[in-house]
C-alpha cells in the first residue's frame, strides 16, 4: 500500500511538474518582458512591417499567396490534432493490448487499467486543445485576409489611414500567429506526455527535455540570430 501511494504521489509530482513547465514556457514567451527578444516576437514585427508594404503596394498577389500557405499550414496541423484524437480513442478501446505490450518492456513499471486510461484521457485533451488552437488560428487568417482585403490602394486614400489598415491587419497576423505557436508548443508537450506511460522518472525527463527544445527554439536558435541582426 505504501509503494502503491508513493507511485500515485510521484506521478503527480511528475504531472504537476509538467504543467508548471508549461506554463512557464507560455507566460515567458507570451506575458514576459522577453516575449520582445523570443523568435515569436521578432516575428511579430516582422508580420506589422510585410502589412506596412502590403499597404504601399498596388499588386497583392503575393502577399494573398503567403496568406494563404499561413492558413493551410494551421489547416494541415488540426487535421493531425484530429487524427491524434481519434488514435487515442481507439487506444482507450485496444487497453488490454496495449497494457500486455508495456508488460514485455522491462523497463517500463506495471501500470493498472484504470491509471492508462487516465493517461490515455490526458494525452487526449492535450490534442483537443491542440486542435481547438489549430482551427482559430485558421479563423483567424481568415479574418486577416478580409482586413487586408479592406487596406485601401495607394492612390485611393492618405498614407496615415492606409498605415492604420495595415496595422490592424498585422496586428490579426500576429494573433494568429500566437494560436497556431500555441497550438505547435502543445504537440511538443504531448511528446514530452508520453514519457508518463514509462514512469514519473522518465516523464520529469521528456518534459525538461522538449522543454529545453523549445526554449533553444525561442531564444538561442539561429533563425531568432539572423532577424537579431537588424
Amino acid at each position: 500500500m505504501t509503494k502503491l501511494l508513493a507511485l500515485e504521489l510521484a506521478d503527480l509530482a511528475a504531472l504537476g511538474f509538467f504543467v508548471v513547465v508549461w506554463l512557464a514556457l507560455e507566460i515567458t514567451v507570451n506575458h514576459s518582458p522577453l516575449r520582445y527578444r523570443s523568435l515569436s516576437g521578432l516575428m511579430a514585427r516582422r508580420r506589422r512591417e510585410w502589412m506596412l508594404v502590403l499597404a504601399e503596394r498596388e499588386i497583392r498577389i503575393v502577399d494573398a499567396t503567403i496568406l494563404a500557405g499561413l492558413q493551410q499550414g494551421a489547416a494541415y496541423f488540426g487535421t493531425a490534432s484530429m487524427l491524434a484524437i481519434g488514435g487515442c480513442f481507439a487506444a482507450l478501446g485496444a487497453t488490454d493490448e496495449a497494457l500486455r505490450l508495456f508488460e514485455d518492456i522491462p523497463v517500463i513499471d506495471a501500470i493498472s487499467r484504470v491509471v492508462f486510461e487516465l493517461k490515455l484521457a490526458g494525452l487526449t485533451l492535450i490534442f483537443v486543445y491542440a486542435f481547438f488552437k489549430f482551427g482559430w488560428s485558421y479563423r483567424l487568417f481568415n479574418y486577416c485576409s478580409i482586413i487586408i482585403g479592406a487596406v485601401q490602394q495607394p492612390e485611393e486614400t492618405d498614407r496615415e489611414t492606409r498605415v492604420k489598415q495595415a496595422l490592424r491587419a498585422g496586428e490579426m497576423n500576429t494573433i494568429a500567429g500566437k494560436h497556431f505557436t500555441a497550438g505547435q508548443r502543445s504537440l511538443f508537450m504531448a511528446l514530452a506526455y508520453l514519457g508518463w506511460f514509462a514512469g514519473p522518472e522518465v516523464f520529469a525527463v521528456t518534459t525538461i527535455a522538449v522543454a529545453l527544445v523549445l526554449i533553444r527554439r525561442q531564444f538561442f536558435s539561429n533563425a531568432r540570430q539572423l532577424l537579431m541582426r537588424d
